[in-house]
């Protein structure tokens, strides 16, 4: 019998770790990215700068921004300088160098104490002995110095002498390899042979450079065919130039990042290394000719670690920790995610993680996503948001709303109303002649069957069938009047009118499609706006007054066109009336604290509005004296309703109030 399996059972096959930023959740989405950039368009932010906003800063827990791609740059050179030590550099080298010596002082030895075959031999052998082993031991204690003293010391024991120039060639290598980055391998035990070909590749690539650099055109690729040791990765003269150009970079930040004594030590051992005077020289003209065409910035890194390095392998600390500044300087000095192009996915991988190569990939495909959603598009060099992109801004803010309305006592949205033409119910009723004929066929049938009995066929009557009720659906026009004032601005209620109206067009867009609404921004004048002008909306600085009578003559021109019966103009301001228009002056008339002149006009324009049944709400965002009475007066004529809400919560009073008026009971 199978044994009912226990939860025990499964979690002992869950396995948890640590988060730590690499982690892939659900994808990012272009609505995320739009929605975390809404507040500041509606606040009259630019979309350019909305979009540096949030590639600077990111998404808080869903995608990181270029702030958090720097620190992790930096983190990662960081933890490079505290795990190494520069100062052992040569620690490898000087063993090797004391090997040298002590095979040498042995083989002196060794001579000395061997019978000779006469006297003159010995003593011709105790001298020579003598000589070399005062040499050995005068060698300076500078170890770079060292190195340079042995290149002109007559080595009376081979396997020293070989020892020493193993020692000279990997010197060559690690030097070589820095600047010869693809050379590395091909670098490796160098014969005499592979000697004079480097020498001859240097002089060649000196050619080609020069005629570069005097408008010549040299062949990348016959040269990419001769020496594929070090072209061959290139894709061209600039993609080799920015190679060579990071091995003399690490070679001059590994020098500026050394102690003095270091330094002194490094440039006698380069200079041994590189004794011979065609090298030497091919090397000198080369560093000059990569400087004038690739001038390269170099650093001093300062390290702090204890875990010994070679001079190989300091050169390519250096080399990871110079591309790392240059990253960093890519990232500081960016706008937008596009100045992050230059940076290479894999390569900012290798040296910061995949973590920062997530960040990276994050922000450089945010306008793709963004453009390939169709809420962005490019015109000329700038940016703008698309009708699509406006109406997403609408149905973010139409939710946000909501998600607040579920949390409060509201309820949900779910209408009481019955009547015909509108969605079904789930409410029954026995069809009446006009009644839509959504039937319910399995009611229907039990009807017929109740009142004929249980026989075939069943037969059935006019009173047998059972339809569902429908929502009435009225049609209904508002005009929504936006303070635009400075006066919102300083008060904190520009911002929720905004969002407030652009969710009213994404609710009756989406749920009432056969309803009108026209958005009136006023001021000192009144105008129409389009859904499409509220992102960039922003508040009349420079010019003073709030010219409700404008805004009433306004909205009633506009609800005059709409056939719905049901209309409504939704005001919502943080002040009183003060600014109207006198007959016949084209220029509105100014005055605080607010004339009973100005309230008299104002008031006149309710009249009309109650005169053709346009009902006025009014949401007032603050308690002033004269707004309060204004109001008083206001709703004596229309009997309209007024609220005062919190800027803050202005959309959920609005909404409410729009929905709840959206749909009556019909008997």
């Amino acid at each position: 019998m199978n044994e009912t399996p226990r939860l025990d059972d499964f979690r002992e096959n869950i396995r948890y770790s640590r988060w730590d930023g690499t982690q892939r959740l659900d994808a990012l989405e272009a609505e995320e990215l739009l929605s975390a950039m809404s507040d500041e368009l509606l606040s009259g932010g630019d979309l350019e700068d909305a979009l540096a906003r949030l590639s600077r800063w990111g998404i808080p827990g869903r995608m990181e921004g270029m702030k958090d791609l720097l620190e992790r740059l930096r983190a990662a050179k960081q933890r490079r300088a505290q795990r190494h030590d520069l100062s052992t550099a040569f620690d490898q080298l000087k063993e090797k160098l004391e090997e040298v010596k002590r095979l040498e002082r042995e083989g002196l030895e060794r001579r000395r104490s061997t019978p000779a075959p006469n006297e003159q031999m010995r003593q011709a052998m105790e001298r020579l002995a003598q000589d070399r082993l005062g040499q050995l031991d005068a060698l300076p204690e500078d170890f770079g110095r060292a190195v340079r003293a042995l290149k002109d010391y007559e080595f009376v024991e081979p396997k020293a002498a070989e020892k020493y120039q193993e020692l000279l060639k990997e010197l060559q290598q690690q030097v070589l390899g820095s600047y010869f980055k693809n050379m590395r391998d091909s670098l490796k035990n160098l014969s005499p042979e592979q000697l004079e070909r480097t020498r001859q590749m240097i002089r060649d690539l000196n050619r080609a450079l020069k005629e570069r650099m005097e408008g010549g055109e040299p062949d990348f690729e016959a040269f990419q065919r001769q020496y594929p040791e070090l072209a061959g990765s290139a894709k061209d003269w600039d993609d080799l130039l920015r190679q060579l150009a990071q091995g003399m970079a690490a070679m001059r930040s590994l020098w500026q990042s050394m102690s003095p004594d270091m330094r002194s030590q490094l440039e006698e051992l380069l200079g041994t290394a590189f004794a011979d005077p065609g090298l030497q020289s091919a090397m000198n003209e080369l560093a000059d000719t990569l400087s004038q065409l690739m001038p390269t910035e170099s650093y001093e890194h300062g390290m702090s670690g204890d875990e010994p390095v070679s001079l190989a392998e300091a050169l390519g600390l250096m080399d990871e920790m110079n591309q790392l500044s240059d990253m960093e300087d890519v990232v500081r000095s960016a706008r937008a995610s596009g100045d992050l192009d230059p940076l290479d996915p894999d390569q900012v991988e290798r040296l910061a993680g995949p973590g920062a190569r997530q960040s990276l990939e994050q922000l450089q495909k945010m306008i793709e996503l963004l453009e390939d959603a169709g809420l962005i598009r490019k015109d000329g060099e700038r940016y703008e948001l698309t009708p699509r992109g406006i109406r997403k801004i609408g149905q973010r803010s139409l939710e946000e709303i909501f998600a607040t309305l579920k949390r409060d006592a509201f309820g949900s949205h779910r209408s009481q109303s019955r009547g015909r033409g509108g969605d079904p119910t789930d409410e029954l009723k026995t069809y009446e002649f006009g009644d839509p004929f959504l039937l319910d066929l399995p009611g229907t049938v039990r009807n017929a069957v109740l009142r004929g009995g249980a026989k075939v066929p069943v037969k059935l009557t006019p009173k047998d069938f059972d339809v569902y009720r429908t929502e009435l659906m009225t049609q209904s026009a508002t005009a929504i009047l936006v303070d635009v004032s400075r006066s919102m601005l300083f008060r904190g209620c520009f911002l929720a009118a905004k969002k407030v109206t652009l969710a009213l067009d994404s609710l009756i867009r989406t749920t009432f499609p056969k309803d009108d609404l026209y958005i009136v921004g006023f001021s000192a004048l009144a105008q129409e706006l389009k859904p499409a002008d509220l992102p960039g909306l922003t508040w009349n600085e420079y010019i003073y007054g709030t010219n409700m009578q404008h805004a009433f003559a306004t909205a009633r021109a506009l609800l005059s066109r709409s056939r719905g019966k049901n209309k409504q103009i939704i005001l919502i301001t943080d002040g009183e009336p003060t600014a109207h228009f006198e007959v016949g002056d084209p220029e509105p008339r100014f005055n605080y604290p607010p004339t009973k002149r100005t309230f008299e006009e104002t008031l006149r324009e309710v009249v009309r509005c109650t005169r053709e049944q346009i009902t006025i709400n009014t949401f007032m965002l603050a308690r002033g004296h004269y707004l309060v009475d204004f109001v008083n007066q206001m709703s004596k004529i229309n009997t309209g309703r007024a609220f005062y809400v919190e800027p803050e919560r202005l959309g959920e009073y609005i909404l409410v109030d729009y929905v709840g008026h959206k749909r009556r009971r019909v008997a």
